[in-house]
């Protein structure tokens, strides 16, 4: 099973389309709240160039940031693209094919990236969250309340995402690692093929789990998978020329994203009305969501447990459990993690 299941992936991969990818933006999403906020840097005019911006369907502060509108006013003569990516795969997809600046990924599919054989040149420059509950396997069947429990069972995930890492993670302690059957999907078809009965269980992030704990229950999550020595978090990356021509607008993008980092944590009700345009998901449910994750401000971005040390040593983990499954052809060298980490633009931020 395993052999079979690391040349799909790879080959959806090497030639996925991009089909997964739609053009988004304020201008043309209704459910924005379309109130905008100061920048909260100076206003910077000379920056001219284009810039494509890839997010994800997660509470986050990408979500609160482009609802708000805080690049656009940052940046008043640059253009700026978002483009909505189904999962971590695509983006990889997109950064190889250059056809995206930044964007958002899971730690897994970023430590992918950076491995071989895809060998992608990228850099993490935010954590956007440290995942917990939000990522969970949902399990249909009452009987069932454990993980060794699944044996013989199929379970949806996405491939080279973080739930992909989690359930790995979660399979190979109980076990079982080589009695499911795992299958591919992308989380609007996990929830159709859970309606139809076509899965026994699926780990999976919100707000497509919600969807499946309606008649559904957990039987592990991220949180507790990250307590047995494998963390996850969502990040942003980007093209590595990207990042060395343009110091500047990721100085400004992270000083956004630190904006919307403390609108979380300070003021959940007003990020989790944003985050609900964005999603078009009642903001009670996304306050609940909120509570799922862990949100850091750029100074302790900066700081050795994340961008400034533990990071890249975190991606190097994780791309040695991939190569033990079968994920991956093989592993960089540890000080290739810890250079694809930027924490300039945090370091800035934090010091303002």
């Amino acid at each position: 099973m395993k052999r079979v299941f690391a040349a799909v992936a790879l080959a959806g991969l090497l030639t996925g389309s991009l089909t997964a990818c739609v053009s988004s933006g304020r201008t043309d999403q209704s459910r924005a709240t379309g109130d905008k906020v100061a920048c909260p840097v100076a206003v910077d005019e000379s920056f001219t160039g284009t810039v494509r911006l890839g997010y994800q369907e997660i509470p986050n502060g990408d979500l609160v940031v482009k609802d708000a509108g805080v690049l656009e006013t940052c940046l008043p003569k640059a253009k700026i693209t978002w483009s909505k990516f189904a999962s971590g795969a695509t983006v990889i997809q997109a950064f190889g094919s250059n056809s995206l600046d930044l964007g958002l990924l899971g730690s897994a599919a970023a430590a992918r990236a950076l491995s071989a054989p895809l060998n992608i040149g990228m850099k993490a420059v935010w954590v956007h969250d440290v995942i917990g509950a939000a990522e969970s396997l949902a399990v249909k069947d009452p009987a069932i309340t454990t993980v060794a429990g699944l044996r013989g069972k199929r379970i949806a995930v996405p491939f080279a995402s973080t739930s992909h890492y989690s359930l790995l993670a979660a399979l190979t302690a109980a076990g079982i690692e080589r009695d499911v059957q795992l299958i591919n999907m992308q989380p609007d078809a996990i929830a159709a093929a859970w309606r139809g009965g076509d899965i026994d269980a699926a780990f999976i992030w919100e707000p497509t789990l919600s969807e499946l704990l309606k008649n559904g229950h957990v039987v592990t999550t991220a949180a507790q998978t990250a307590k047995a020595g494998k963390p996850t978090y969502d990040l942003e990356g980007a093209r590595a020329e990207f990042v060395s021509a343009n110091p500047r607008f990721l100085e400004v993008w992270t000083a956004a994203q630190n904006w919307a980092v403390t609108q979380i944590n300070t003021a959940p009700d007003a990020a989790a009305t944003r985050i609900s345009a964005q999603l078009g998901v009642p903001v009670a449910d996304i306050r609940k969501q909120l509570g799922e994750y862990g949100y850091l401000d750029a100074a302790t971005q900066a700081g050795p447990a994340y961008l400034g040390k533990q990071l890249g040593a975190d991606l190097k983990s994780s791309a040695d459990f991939l190569l033990s499954q079968g994920e991956i052809q093989g592993v960089a060298s540890p000080e290739a993690y810890a250079a694809a980490v930027y924490a300039d633009a945090a370091n800035k931020v934090s010091a303002r």
